[in-house]
């Protein structure tokens, strides 16, 4: 076989780097560090950046409301948090508090639009925290977060958002006292064009007074292209303009399209305790129903399924971890979770509702009462003693193992 090439020119290439090229190999390999390259894929750096374990911020602003107030939140770039995490709309943030000798975690929904976390810089978080007398986190937050205080948040979590595969076009939104801060996300995304809905918010309130980011709800909804009304309903007051009594099956299908749509609710237990049944009237299939589950259930012997003699007796909770065992004293109408944090065992958790799963433990020994409403275990957890200790009830002394302490 002939080559068709100029023999000459490889005649003319001088001959010694290529001999070289060996010992030079050699030396740049003796000149390396031991070490081996690191290298990490982009997928890897573009999860951390979506979902981190710790975000840090500053109070940038706090807006006051009726019995709330919203705080702006910035990234605080002096302990490492350049820019927040994308979040969608209708999911909340879980921060970290160490109230004296407690440590835990509560969970707030992001009441922002998804744009303004978007961009490296000048991004921010918005959290609207209630005046609630029974609970002491919100207390110390509302009476010691200002301007520039420092925060501990987690990444965004939470499925409580819009999703084209499983909801209709068309979202009924059922919103009751603070649980309007998701849907008012929702309903901003859809005016920014981040989501692409429409969104019937049916927002329950006692009063005109009470009734909370009425003004930004307004303004959302006029910039949707009608993509987004809000229907106000008052309980405890009659006015013009205005719906009056409760959030009913009749009044859903007043506001609902004709064909088919989807039912989101976020409000207080109370309003679930209501609403549900409403619901149920609809016939609705249940992918359409979707609710997040707001603050914790409360006392437990309102459940009828409570066992009575349960009631106002004390109970010890061995608390199983990693190199690591404690035992807590609970009340039979306190959560398994609110006993350990309490105590200051920072155990894992970033809810307060029955189907999120972040503080799932395997019960050892025992017996606890789990409200059937907010018990979102899968049935085989259920058979094997899995239970979220953030819904779940002493009736005995209880040891509890938990797998992650933070």
């Amino acid at each position: 076989m002939k080559y068709n090439y100029d023999k000459k020119i490889l005649k003319d290439l001088p001959i010694g780097p290529f001999l070289a090229l060996d010992k030079t190999r050699n030396a740049k390999i003796n000149e390396s560090p031991d070490d081996l390259p690191v290298a990490e894929f982009n997928i890897d750096k573009l999860g951390k950046v979506l979902h981190p374990k710790a975000q840090y911020a500053r109070v940038a602003k706090v807006i006051e409301h009726t019995g709330a107030k919203s705080f702006v939140l910035t990234p605080d770039e002096t302990r490492g948090t350049s820019s927040f995490a994308y979040f969608r709309a209708g999911q909340y943030l879980s921060v970290s508090l160490q109230i004296g000798k407690a440590k835990l975690t509560k969970a707030y929904s992001i009441c922002s639009t998804p744009k303004d976390a978007l961009g490296e810089k000048n991004n921010s978080y918005t959290i609207m925290v209630k005046k609630n007398e029974k609970g002491y986190a919100s207390e110390y937050i509302l009476n010691n977060w200002s301007q520039n205080s420092a925060v501990e948040l987690s990444g965004p979590l939470g499925e409580f958002y819009y999703q084209r595969l499983r909801d209709a076009k068309t979202v009924i939104g059922l919103a009751g006292g603070s649980g309007i801060t998701p849907f008012y996300a929702m309903a901003s995304a859809i005016a920014d064009g981040i989501e692409d809905f429409s969104l019937v918010i049916l927002y329950g309130s006692r009063t005109r007074n009470s009734i909370r980011l009425k003004d930004e709800l307004d303004a959302v909804a006029a910039r949707s292209g009608g993509k987004v009304k809000v229907v106000y309903v008052l309980s405890d007051e009659k006015a013009a303009g205005y719906e009056q009594g409760f959030l009913t099956a009749e009044m859903i299908k007043q506001y609902a399209p004709a064909g088919d749509y989807s039912v989101f609710m976020c409000g207080p237990r109370a309003m679930y305790d209501f609403a549900e049944g409403e619901i149920a009237k609809l016939k609705l299939a249940r992918r359409r129903v979707r609710r997040e589950l707001f603050g914790e259930f409360g006392d437990p012997a309102r459940d009828a399924a409570y066992p009575s003699d349960a009631a106002g007796k004390v109970f010890q909770v061995e608390v199983v971890a990693p190199g690591e065992k404690n035992t807590v004293s609970c009340r039979s109408d306190q959560t398994l979770l609110s006993s350990i944090e309490d105590a200051g065992i920072a155990a894992p958790s970033h809810c307060r509702s029955g189907d999120c799963g972040w503080c799932r433990s395997r019960l050892i020994s025992g017996k606890v009462f789990v409200p059937q409403s907010v018990d979102g275990r899968r049935m085989a957890d259920v058979k094997f003693n899995w239970i979220h200790p953030c819904c779940s009830y002493p009736l005995s002394d209880i040891s509890l193992e938990v797998s992650v302490i933070r």
